[in-house]
């Protein structure tokens, strides 16, 4: 089972940038995609963006889309989430995610990282 690891969350001020990275190993042949879920304090996990391996093709959640960017390094097994003009709105903890589809559901992704903190401070 692939195994995936976040890092890069810290402590920004609003309207600053921050990029997660998120390491994958042990990869196969059906953990074809990789996606970013976010977890706000009191409220569910939501999906913000995915990335297939193959191709390259991504997926946005519409509000994420524009200030959040998603892409890959196939040789370093790395998926990065690009994050700009934060505010203090997206302070959650960032959770890296592997499945074997592009999907919304938290349930449609097998594997999980242990999640990133990231504090946008006003």
């Amino acid at each position: 089972q692939v195994h995936v690891v976040e890092s890069g969350g810290g402590l920004v001020q609003a309207g600053g940038s921050l990029r997660l990275s998120c390491r994958a190993s042990g990869r196969t042949i059906d953990d074809a995609a990789m996606a970013w879920f976010r977890q706000r304090p009191g409220k569910e996990r939501e999906f913000i963006a995915a990335i297939r391996w193959v191709g390259g093709r991504t997926l946005y959640t519409d509000s994420m889309k524009g200030r959040f960017a998603i892409s890959r390094d196939n040789a370093k097994n790395t998926v990065w989430l690009q994050m700009n003009s934060l505010q203090p709105e997206d302070t959650a903890v960032y959770y890296c995610a592997a499945g074997s589809y592009m999907r919304y559901g938290v349930n449609e992704y097998n594997s999980w990282g242990q999640g990133t903190q990231v504090t946008v401070s006003g």
